[in-house]
Formats: structure tokens, C-alpha cells, sequence
């Protein structure tokens, strides 16, 4: 098992922790600031190298007002064999007035035999930021077959919280579960075998920018598509899925997009997390 509590605020030009607990197989590495933005950013590390059957990782995550944190992983999640029962993490994130996050961990690769559930929980005010990136890609196994693994099942809940109380914004639900059927076939992964998902919350979301973003996306070897949640207390989402058969443009894809909204709101280059 393992637990991670990260709290992020503002003090004077900069955001930085001011609640950090782990305990177990989770923790995170000292904090850095890419540019002059006040942005922290914070990796995150399993030191356990991988999730097995039956691990449990708990992260709660909070933003306060006016904070800014781009929250990372270390290297790719990987999900060994779970005989017995499922590997699982849950995450509860909150952001604050004006608070603004970037979760763009690496992808998360699921091996033979390898059953996972993921639940994450956002809550955000009107003003926040919320853009949350992922990847599932499948492992290697011993026949070469790209879909070895029993399950993978992961669930974003995202809630506009106003003074007069909280909305569901949106409920995205992905559920891939090979054993059960062919998932590569039409309707589904339409002859691919990686999957990529873009979550964006913000005030300045509409029409415009998902079409431009699906013209940023154009350029890729993969098949994609974008999708607009209603507005709650002036607020609106945005889904964006992708299916290639390579990890590295699908996170060269997502990169793209997380790059151009970083540019456009708030004047940042783009990422360059240099972890290799």
C-alpha cells in the first residue's frame, strides 16, 4: 500500500508545498520550477518499481487558491501479473479560486494477466484549471499479442464546486476488458492498440478551441476525436481520445495540445521534463 498527500499554495512569487505526508511505496522528489511562472512541479515515485495484485495507492491532492502545480510521474506505471485481485489507485484532487494544475504523468502499461482500476476525483471552482493527461499501452507478453492483459478500468469524476454547491461537470468512464471479447475491432479500439485521453477544464474552453486542437492533432499518426461537456456556473470540459499504435506519438500528440494551452493562457514554453 501506499499514500501520498500533497497541498500546494502561494507564497510570495511562488507555489510550494505546504502539506507533504507518504507513507508505504509512494512519495515524491524534491520540487523544481521550469520557468519563471511560479509553477511547482513535482514528480511522483513508486519505489516498488511496479503495482501488483491486491497494492492499493491513495493520493490526495490539493491546490489552494491561486496555486499552480504540474504534477508528473517518474517513469511509466506498470501493472504486473494480479492473480487474486486487482491493483488499484484512487485519487482525490481539489483546486481552489484561480488554482490551476497539470496532471501529465507517464503512460501506464498494462502486462499480461494484469488487472487495474483507477478512480480519480476532481473537484474545481469556476476559475480553476484542470488539464490531465493519460496513456494505456500494452505490455509485452510472451505470444507478441498486444491485448494480454484482464482489465483495465479507469474513472474521472469531475464537480464544479460554487458557493451555492457542487455539480457534476462530467463522468468518464473507460473499461477495456480483452478476456471478454475482441476490443480491437470497430466501435472500440478500431485496429489499435494504444489509447490516449486529454481532460481540460477551464472557463476559456468552447467550440474554437477544441477545433483548434483537433487541428494540432491532424498531424499525427493516430485517429482522435474531441468533445465538449455542458457549461456548469460558466465552466465547460473537454475530452479529447486518441488511438495509435505508438506510445511516443500519442504522448508527442497530448504534448502538443497540454503545449498549446500552455502558451495561449498563460505564456509558458512548452514542457520539458527531461527525465530521460
Amino acid at each position: 500500500m501506499g499514500r501520498l498527500e500533497l497541498r500546494v499554495a502561494v507564497r510570495g512569487q511562488r507555489s510550494v508545498a505546504e502539506h507533504q505526508y507518504h507513507q508505504g511505496a509512494l512519495r515524491v522528489l524534491r520540487p523544481h520550477y521550469l520557468d519563471d511562472s511560479g509553477q511547482v512541479c513535482y514528480v511522483m515515485v513508486n519505489p516498488g518499481g511496479a503495482y501488483l495484485g491486491a497494492d492499493l495507492f491513495l493520493l490526495d491532492v490539493e491546490v489552494q487558491d491561486g496555486a499552480d502545480l504540474l504534477l508528473t510521474t517518474q517513469s511509466a506505471t506498470k501493472v504486473y501479473r494480479t492473480p487474486g485481485s486487482f491493483a488499484e489507485q484512487r485519487m482525490a484532487v481539489r483546486l481552489g479560486e484561480g488554482a490551476r494544475l497539470e496532471l501529465m504523468p507517464d503512460q501506464l502499461i498494462a502486462y499480461r494477466e494484469a488487472s487495474y482500476r483507477q478512480r480519480t476525483s476532481v473537484t474545481l471552482r469556476p476559475s480553476s484549471s484542470l488539464v490531465m493527461g493519460e496513456v494505456v499501452t500494452p505490455g509485452w507478453s510472451p505470444d507478441g499479442a498486444a491485448f494480454r492483459y484482464e482489465e483495465v478500468r479507469l474513472r474521472n469524476e469531475i464537480h464544479i464546486e460554487t458557493d451555492g454547491g457542487t455539480q457534476l461537470l462530467a463522468l468518464d468512464n473507460l473499461l477495456i476488458r480483452p478476456p471478454l471479447g475482441d476490443v480491437t475491432g470497430l466501435g472500440f479500439m478500431e485496429g489499435f492498440s494504444h489509447l490516449g485521453s486529454l481532460v481540460v477544464v477551464d472557463a476559456r474552453v468552447d467550440q474554437a478551441l477544441a477545433d483548434e486542437l483537433h487541428h494540432l492533432t491532424a498531424g499525427h499518426d493516430a485517429r482522435t476525436g474531441i468533445s465538449l461537456t455542458r457549461t456548469v456556473a460558466g465552466t465547460t470540459g473537454l475530452v479529447l481520445r486518441s488511438l495509435s499504435n505508438s506510445t511516443g506519438e500519442l504522448n508527442r500528440l497530448l504534448a502538443a495540445c497540454a503545449n498549446h494551452l500552455r502558451v495561449r493562457w498563460h505564456g509558458q514554453g512548452p514542457l520539458n521534463l527531461r527525465k530521460h
